[in-house]
């Protein structure tokens, strides 16, 4: 257990700074998003408010804070207004474990650029983290709309579904690090980073963490083409800002995680702190860790950029029956690995690379069943489609003009005569009324 001797205007000084560096962090990403998006679509995006546009997100705040607060009729008033602070002050709490370097000199005192750590700091992140669902959830259900309890249901089901595949992807890292504090993982990583030994683990985190922050392609709870919306759709002013801020917020916050876990924290990447001796001191390592993280938000926006939303059926697939069990899977062969390595085999590295070297092969090859099967269905259906058509040929159904034509002109002709006597019969009966 680490303990932090700091006095206590250092740690409110902390607490200040992580609170500005998020709100800066969610402002940058969201100008980064409507850039880079407005570059893939060929249209410039946000580029009066500010040098290139920087201050647009800024003024957008503001301008969500000053609008008109409406309340729906009907609304449960109080957990209306306090569905949204659920939302984000879990969003906030999550970066009190989370290292951003090592201890560095702070106004004469040496201290960690972290607030604090605890032997299960993991565990807390993702009890923090589930707390944010009930937001989502009480935000839909007090609303009084179908549509706002829908998109809440659909948050919970899928948070839920996900957060299993992920905290399974947790527990290799806890197995190799020897621990659950966020600082001894990423000490733990001193020699190798966990992306290279825990590929799969880090695939099937980097999966999960996109459904469990509700971003496209897995944005189901705010379908708009669904749900109108979804949880929010009746929220307007600073309350909808909040839960704005808490979106980002999480995206910034998985990606830290991400990188705490899997990518060495705040070390420098590999073989820079060979050729630089000072790149793993002082004010350094945040520099290497915010770029972690920009790189993850990156990944983000692109996915939104370039992906469809996948139907929820396919989505709950996905997660139950794809990443869960090759979570346990992997879990299985990492506990494996570890034990020859806490033996003095050599072999553990073996076990690890052969191990995840079948399980990709074994996901293609379903990946590929899954596509034929799909094919097969279709042909399937294409032909029943077909016999149906021909089944309705022995049925009698009336002549088209040009079939009657051919038959018989004479019938064509008596039944034009017809048509035009009662139309003029018609004609006449409207005149007598008149």
């Amino acid at each position: 257990m680490s303990t932090f001797n700091d006095p206590l205007w250092l740690s409110v000084l902390k607490v200040l700074g992580v609170f500005v560096l998020l709100v800066v962090m969610t402002l940058f990403t969201i100008w980064a998003e409507r850039r880079i998006v407005g570059r893939m679509q060929h249209r410039p995006g946000p580029n009066r408010t500010g040098p290139f546009g920087l201050l647009q997100s800024l003024m957008d705040g503001i301008k969500l804070a000053l609008k008109e607060d409406i309340t729906p009729t009907g609304a449960d008033k109080a957990v209306f207004i306090l569905a949204p602070i659920i939302a984000v002050g879990p969003a906030f709490l999550t970066w009190a474990v989370i290292p951003l370097g090592p201890a560095t000199n702070m106004f004469g005192h040496m201290s960690p650029l972290q607030l604090t750590d605890f032997p299960v700091s993991v565990l807390y992140i993702l009890a923090i983290a589930s707390v944010g669902i009930y937001g989502i959830v009480l935000a839909g259900w007090s609303s009084n709309s179908t549509y706002s309890l829908l998109g809440g249901l659909r948050s919970s089901a899928q948070m839920i579904s996900y957060e299993i595949a992920m905290g399974l992807s947790f527990v290799a890292v806890f197995l190799y690090a020897g621990s659950m504090s966020t600082s001894d993982i990423v000490n733990a990583q001193a020699h190798g980073w966990y992306v290279v030994l825990l590929l799969p683990s880090f695939a099937i985190y980097v999966v999960s963490m996109v459904g469990e922050t509700n971003r496209a392609p897995f944005d189901l709870p705010e379908a708009e083409g669904e749900l109108v919306g979804g949880f929010h759709t009746e929220y307007s002013s600073l309350k909808f800002a909040l839960f704005f801020l808490a979106e980002y917020v999480n995206m910034v916050t998985v990606s830290a995680l991400a990188t705490t876990l899997f990518l060495g924290g705040w070390r420098a990447p590999y073989g820079v702190d060979n050729l630089w001796a000072g790149a793993n001191e002082g004010w350094m390592p945040l520099i290497w860790f915010l770029g972690k993280v920009f790189a993850f938000l990156f990944i983000f926006i692109w996915l939104r950029g370039t992906l469809p939303r996948l139907r929820y059926d396919q989505f709950m697939k996905f997660g139950w029956k794809v990443l869960i069990p090759t979570s346990i899977v992997w879990l299985l062969v990492v506990a494996t690995a570890r034990a020859l390595r806490n033996q003095g085999s050599a072999d553990y590295r073996t076990v690890l690379f052969g191990a995840a070297g079948v399980m990709v092969v074994v996901f293609a090859l379903s990946s590929m069943t899954e596509r034929q099967r799909k094919v097969k269905e279709a042909a399937s259906a294409a032909d029943y489609a077909a016999r149906e058509r021909a089944s309705y040929a022995n049925y009698p159904v009336p002549l088209t003009a040009e079939q009657l034509a051919a038959v018989s002109p004479v019938a064509v002709a008596v039944a034009d005569n017809a048509d035009t006597s009662a139309t003029a019969t018609d004609e006449g009966q409207e005149a007598n009324h008149g």
